[in-house]
C-alpha cells in the first residue's frame, strides 16, 4: 500500500476510498463482506426503522440516513440477485409483521439503510399520486425497486430522491 493510497483512503472522497478498499479486498488483505442479510437482521431494522418513523416522523428519519447510511460506494454493482433476496426478505418480514404490516416507508428506509451499509449504490425515492392522493416510497438498485414502484398498478411521480446517505 502506497502512501497515495493511505492519503485517498483518510481524505479522499468516497470513489477513491472504494477504489482502495476493492483493491484491498481483491489483494486479499482485507475481507470482503460476502454475507448476505439475515432474515433477523431484515426484521430487526424493520421493526427499528418503523418505530423511529412512528416516534421521529419521516422527515426526520429521512435527514437521519446521513448518519445510518455511509457514503461509502463501491466500484462494482450490486449483484441483481442479491438485491432480489433483499426485496423477498424485506417484503416477507414485513408481511409477517404486525408492526408494520406491508409499511412502504419502513421496507424503503430498511431496504435503503442495507444496500448503502453495504456499500452499493441505492437511490430512495418519495412519489406522490394526485386521483386519489397517495405518498408511496421506494428503493431502486441494480434495477429492482424495493418495495415495488407502483403498486397495483398505481403510478407514483417521485418528488424526492435520495442518493448519497441523506438529503
Amino acid at each position: 500500500m502506497t502512501s497515495a493510497d493511505v492519503r485517498a483512503l483518510t481524505g479522499g472522497n468516497a470513489e477513491e476510498r472504494a477504489e482502495v478498499v476493492t483493491g484491498l479486498v481483491r489483494a486479499g488483505c482485507a475481507p470482503g463482506r460476502s454475507r448476505g442479510h439475515t432474515e433477523a437482521g431484515v426484521r430487526l431494522w424493520l421493526h427499528g426503522a418503523h418505530l423511529l418513523i412512528r416516534t421521529l416522523g419521516f422527515g426526520r428519519v429521512l435527514r437521519l440516513l446521513s448518519v445510518v447510511a455511509p457514503d461509502y460506494a463501491r466500484t462494482d454493482r450490486p449483484p441483481a440477485e442479491q438485491v432480489r433476496r433483499l426485496k423477498r426478505a424485506v417484503q416477507s418480514q414485513s408481511r409477517r409483521s404486525c408492526l408494520v404490516n406491508g409499511d412502504c416507508k419502513s421496507e424503503a428506509v430498511t431496504a435503503y439503510v442495507l444496500l448503502r451499509r453495504r456499500g452499493w449504490e441505492a437511490v430512495l425515492h418519495v412519489g406522490v399520486r394526485e386521483h386519489p392522493f397517495a405518498l408511496h416510497a421506494w428503493v431502486s438498485s441494480a434495477g429492482l425497486c424495493i418495495p415495488d414502484a407502483d403498486p397495483r398498478g398505481h403510478a407514483f411521480t417521485p418528488v424526492l430522491s435520495i442518493g448519497r446517505g441523506g438529503p
